[in-house]
């Protein structure tokens, strides 16, 4: 899989001195990382894979914590840095070491803007190279060490075709004329944060369909997601491994307060049971109890399935405009969420723009998509109208004497 190419690994602050002085004269590197937050409560970067065109690297964060050499070489734009997927690298990178990466080309973004139908880093590496990757280290808890030979192999694979890939991928992009849009995508991608929510009093929100609770359950919700975080920490396990999030909402909605009642939620017989049937009893009353009022969600973490859609204006306007671009996408193969996100397009209904400079202050909206597609927007918000309704029905009615 790899030939000849050779493998350092990065252990020591010398090697990683020497690694980063010999990486800022690259012109373009690949980078990847692992985290253990399949296996953890608290998430860490676990691995940082990097290749250049001659060789494969691998550094170990869990025993060089000083990563200001390779800070200097991921901040600096002169070397470009290709990913596939990068969100989460983007995010950790910040979250766990204070670096913000520069210059990124996205290999994901790409396939999704040539409308390839798989843009996974396997389905690509197949596609153009025909090499079959094996995933099964793909939920493997890179916390653990030693490192073993096969570990090493697969997490060495995510960064050794990259820039082949890119090569391909750019190629392609530019013969369809596509470089400037998907580089604007890959600028907005390198100014992502790490937003988890953290404040206890409203992190229940979270949970997926807490929206449909009335306010004793998500009293006892708030509780009940205080209880798991608790635990969660404590047994140092993710929280969805402590309890779902379906059970915390059935809990919520159902309040059992006897033991008969809680079985008819949770199996007597069940783990979950046997390790928190007495303790979930006594949060569910004394979330029945708690007279403190319950704060509305963030901003930030409303769900697209929350209640409020915008009214009746922006539904109105949100038919047409997934109308259109699910046309486009059957027009041109590209994903739909490279085309107009169903976030996007809702702001454009709440704007309801009519012109092509009203639209380009739409908030999130790109430049090229004002470019390629604003003209095609505009028409949209101008055939529904300002009463919803298209101009031939508006002329065919009468007025009433």
């Amino acid at each position: 899989m790899f030939g000849d190419t050779p493998l350092v690994m990065v252990e020591d602050a010398e090697t990683l001195a020497r690694v980063s002085a010999h990486l800022r004269s690259c012109p373009v590197i690949g980078v990847d990382t692992e985290a253990d937050s399949f296996h953890h409560y608290q998430e860490k970067l676990c691995l940082v894979q990097i290749s250049d065109l001659h060789t494969d690297y691998i550094l170990d964060p869990l025993k060089v914590a000083d990563l200001a050499p390779l800070k200097a070489v991921l901040e600096d734009a002169r070397v470009v840095k290709v990913l596939h997927g990068g969100d989460y690298d983007v995010v950790s990178l910040k979250r766990d070491h204070g670096i913000a990466i520069r210059n990124v080309f996205d290999t994901m973004i790409a396939a999704q803007f040539l409308g390839l139908p798989r843009f996974g880093l396997a389905d690509l590496i197949e596609r153009h190279f025909g090499h079959q990757v094996d995933k099964k280290f793909q939920r493997h808890d890179w916390a653990r060490r030693p490192l073993l030979p096969e570990h090493l192999d697969y997490a060495r694979g995510d960064t050794h075709f990259l820039l082949a890939l890119r090569e391909v991928l750019s190629l392609r992009l530019r013969r369809k004329g596509r470089l400037a849009a998907h580089a604007e995508e890959c600028e907005h991608l390198e100014r992502r944060e790490w937003t988890r929510q953290d404040d206890p009093e409203t992190a229940f929100w979270r949970v997926k369909g807490s929206n449909t609770l009335d306010g004793d359950g998500r009293r006892v919700l708030r509780g009940l997601w205080a209880y798991r975080d608790e635990e969660a920490r404590r047994l140092d396990r993710p929280a969805f491994k402590v309890m779902p999030d379906d059970m915390l909402v059935r809990l919520a909605a159902d309040r059992p307060t006897t033991e008969a009642a809680l079985g008819q939620v949770v199996r007597s017989s069940s783990s979950l049971a046997r390790r928190h049937g007495d303790a979930l009893l006594k949060v569910i009353e004394e979330g029945l109890a708690d007279a403190r009022p319950v704060p509305p969600p963030p901003k930030k973490e409303r769900r697209a399935d929350d209640a409020d859609s915008g009214g009746p204006g922006v539904d109105r306007l949100l038919v047409p405009l997934k109308e259109w671009r699910n046309a486009w996408v059957s027009r041109t193969g590209l994903n739909p969420v490279v085309v107009a996100s169903n976030g996007l397009l809702k702001e454009i209904a709440r704007a309801a723009p009519t012109d092509v400079d009203t639209l380009a202050r739409v908030p999130g909206i790109r430049a090229w998509q004002v470019k390629d597609l604003g003209e095609e927007l505009v028409a949209v918000v101008r055939a529904v109208g300002p009463s919803g309704a298209p101009p031939s029905a508006k002329k065919g009615r009468r007025r009433r004497r």
